[in-house]
C-alpha cells in the first residue's frame, strides 16, 4: 500500500527558479541529489537572477543542513504551519542497472531519471516524483513510466482565462442602490450599496447603459458599499495627454490609470498594438516634464535572448541596452514631439526638444536595479509576462516615495523557459494587486496599429 507522504526529487531548475522551494512540499519528502548541487555550485558565481537564487538557495540548504549529521538517512524539514514536515534526504546517487540503450551519456538528465527509478524500486510504498521545469526531462520520465511533474507551487491561478481584467459591466438595476453624492469641492459621484459591491475591486472600471454615465471607476470599497465615479474622457481632443488620445474605451481607462495621482502601481496587459506601450510613455512625459511630478522616467526589461549577459555587449549600460529597446525608440518618433507641434517649428527648435525629452529618460538593466531605492521616478517595466514572481518582488519594492511603477506585458507572448500564462510574475502581481486602492489593472484588448496588424492577431 502506497503512503500518503510522497519523495519528490527536485531538479536544480526548480531550485534556481524558487530559493525557497524546499519550504513548499508541507509534509512530504524531498530528495535533493549530489548532482543538482554540483549544478548549484557551477551557477553561483555572478550578479544575474539565477546566479542570486542560486546562492540563496545553498544559504537555505545550508541552514537545513546545520545541525544534520546523516544526510542519507534523512533530515527533518521545518513545516510553515508549525506541523510535523517531511525529511529531506541527499543520496549518493543511481546505484542500480543503466538505462536503455536509449538514454546514452552519463548527463545530469539521465542521472536524475535512473536516481528517480532506483528510489521508486527502493521505495515501493512511496510515491517518488521527479519535480522539474525541463519540459523534456518529465517527457523522458514518462517514457521509463516514472512519474514526472511541473513544480506549481508559484502558480497563481488554475486558467489564464481567470485573470482580472480590470474592467467589468454595472450589473443589472436591483443588485443594488445608487445614492447621489456632492463633495464640498462640488464634485459629484454615487454611493452604491448593496450585495454585488461586494465583487467589485477598488479602481476597477465598470462599463454601463446608463444615462448617468457610460462608464464608472470603483472607489473606496467597503463591506457591501462602494463610490462609483465618472470616469475622465481622454477621447477629447483637449484632454489630450502629450498630444495623444485614447482611441477606444480599454485605452481611455488606462490612461486614467496612468495620469492618477494617487495610483502608485499600474498593470496593462494587452497584445502588440493595443498601446500600452505609447500610452505608458506619453502619461510618463506629461507627468514628469510638465506637471514636473516624477523627476525622471526609467525605463527597464528582461533581456531574455541572451539570459542576463548585457555585459558582453559594448557600450555603456543604457548603450548595452539599446537593442532591447525599439519599443521604446518607436514610440518616441510619434511622442518627440508630435506632428502637429513639429510645424512651423525651425529644425534647431526640435532637435532641442527632442533632446529634452530624451535627457529626462533613462534605460536601466534590471541586473543594477537590485539594492537601489527609486525617488519620485515614473519606472516603465516592459516585457514584464518574462519576469518570474520573485523577480517581480525585488523590482518593485525598489519604489520609493513618490514613485509610479508600470508593469506592461502579454502573457501570451512568454519567452522564458521556465514561465507560464499562470505562474509569469506578470499574472503575480495583478491577482495579488487587485485589492489594493494604489493600484489599477486593465486588460486590453482592441489593437490599433492597423488593420493587417488586427487580422494577423486573430487568425495567425
Amino acid at each position: 500500500m502506497t503512503s500518503a507522504r510522497k519523495l519528490f526529487i527536485l531538479d536544480t531548475n526548480v531550485l534556481m527558479h524558487d530559493p525557497s522551494a524546499l519550504h513548499r512540499f508541507e509534509e512530504h519528502d524531498i530528495c535533493v541529489p549530489i548532482v543538482v548541487l554540483e549544478e548549484l555550485d557551477g551557477h553561483k558565481t555572478g550578479t544575474s537572477e539565477v546566479a542570486r537564487n542560486t546562492r540563496q538557495a545553498s544559504r537555505v540548504l545550508n541552514d537545513i543542513l546545520a545541525q544534520a549529521t546523516d544526510l542519507e538517512a534523512g533530515v527533518p524539514l521545518p513545516h510553515p504551519e508549525g506541523r510535523t514536515g517531511g525529511r529531506l534526504f541527499i543520496p549518493l546517487g543511481a546505484t542500480g542497472r543503466p538505462l536503455p540503450a536509449a538514454f546514452a551519456g552519463h548527463t545530469v538528465d539521465n542521472q536524475l531519471l535512473a536516481l528517480t527509478r532506483d528510489l521508486g524500486e527502493a521505495h515501493p510504498e512511496q510515491e517518488v516524483v521527479l519535480v522539474s521545469k525541463d519540459i523534456n526531462l518529465r517527457i523522458k520520465a514518462r517514457a521509463l513510466n516514472l512519474r514526472a511533474e511541473d513544480y506549481e507551487s508559484d502558480r497563481v491561478l488554475d486558467d489564464a482565462d481567470l485573470l482580472y481584467r480590470g474592467i467589468d459591466e454595472l450589473a443589472p438595476e436591483g443588485a443594488y442602490t445608487l445614492r447621489p453624492v456632492k463633495t464640498p469641492e462640488g464634485s459629484a459621484y454615487f454611493e452604491a450599496q448593496g450585495p454585488v459591491t461586494k465583487t467589485w475591486y477598488p479602481n476597477e472600471f465598470l462599463t454601463t447603459d446608463r444615462a448617468f454615465a457610460p462608464a464608472v471607476i470603483v472607489r473606496e470599497v467597503s463591506d457591501g458599499s462602494a463610490q462609483l465615479w465618472p470616469v475622465h474622457d481622454y477621447a477629447d481632443k483637449s484632454q489630450a495627454v502629450w498630444g495623444i488620445m485614447a482611441r477606444n474605451t480599454e485605452q481611455n481607462f488606462a490612461l486614467n490609470l496612468l495620469m492618477d495621482p494617487e495610483i502608485d502601481f499600474v498593470t496593462l496587459l494587452g497584445h502588440a498594438g493595443t498601446g500600452k506601450t505609447l500610452l505608458t510613455l506619453a502619461a510618463a512625459l506629461h507627468q514628469t516634464l510638465e506637471q514636473q511630478r516624477y523627476a525622471e522616467i526609467i525605463m527597464t526589461r528582461v533581456t531574455i535572448p541572451v539570459g542576463e549577459d548585457i555585459g558582453f555587449l559594448p557600450g555603456t549600460e543604457e548603450e548595452k541596452m539599446g537593442p532591447w529597446m525599439g519599443a521604446l525608440e518607436d514610440n518616441l518618433e510619434i511622442l518627440n514631439p508630435g506632428e502637429s507641434e513639429k510645424r512651423g517649428q525651425s529644425q534647431w527648435v526640435r532637435a532641442a526638444a527632442s533632446d529634452l525629452v530624451r535627457s529626462r529618460i533613462r534605460i536601466k538593466s534590471l541586473n543594477f536595479m537590485r539594492g537601489r531605492t527609486f525617488l519620485r521616478k515614473f519606472i516603465i517595466i516592459d516585457e514584464a509576462q518574462n519576469l518570474s514572481a520573485h523577480q517581480m518582488k525585488t523590482l518593485i519594492t525598489r519604489a520609493g516615495p513618490g514613485t509610479k511603477v508600470v508593469c506592461l506585458g502579454n502573457i501570451a507572448q512568454i519567452d522564458s523557459p521556465y514561465l507560464t500564462e499562470t505562474t509569469s510574475g506578470m499574472t503575480y502581481v495583478i491577482d495579488r494587486f487587485k485589492g489594493w486602492p494604489h493600484s489599477g489593472h486593465v486588460t486590453l484588448r482592441r489593437g490599433e496599429r492597423s488593420r493587417l496588424a488586427d487580422h494577423a492577431t486573430d487568425i495567425l
